[in-house]
Parts: C-alpha cells; structure tokens; sequence
C-alpha cells in the first residue's frame, strides 16, 4: 500500500484525520481514536488540543 493511498478516519475527539497504521492492520474497522491520548480523554467535555470545526 502505498502512502498515498492509506486509508484515514477522523478522530471523534480531536477532529483530526488519522491514517492507517500498520500496527492496526488486523483491526482497522474498529479504530477510533488516533492515540492513546484520545482514547483516554474520549469522556472530557473540553479537550484543549482539539482541532476547531
């Protein structure tokens, strides 16, 4: 695969595009935070690195 053609999700707390990793490849569908960081701070009502919509 190339690098231009990865597959990307939007990360539903920091509103950034992700790419696909190899490390998620056997689990790809059910990604969906783009790190840990994320993942941990998935229930703060304010997430002060997050990307403006």
């Amino acid at each position: 695969m190339s690098h231009q053609n990865l597959p990307t999700k939007t990360c539903p707390v920091c509103n950034r595009e992700f790419e696909w990793r190899k490390k998620w490849e056997d689990d790809w569908e059910n990604v969906k935070y783009c790190s840990e960081r994320c993942r941990r701070n998935k229930d703060r009502d304010r997430i002060p690195w997050a990307k403006e919509e």
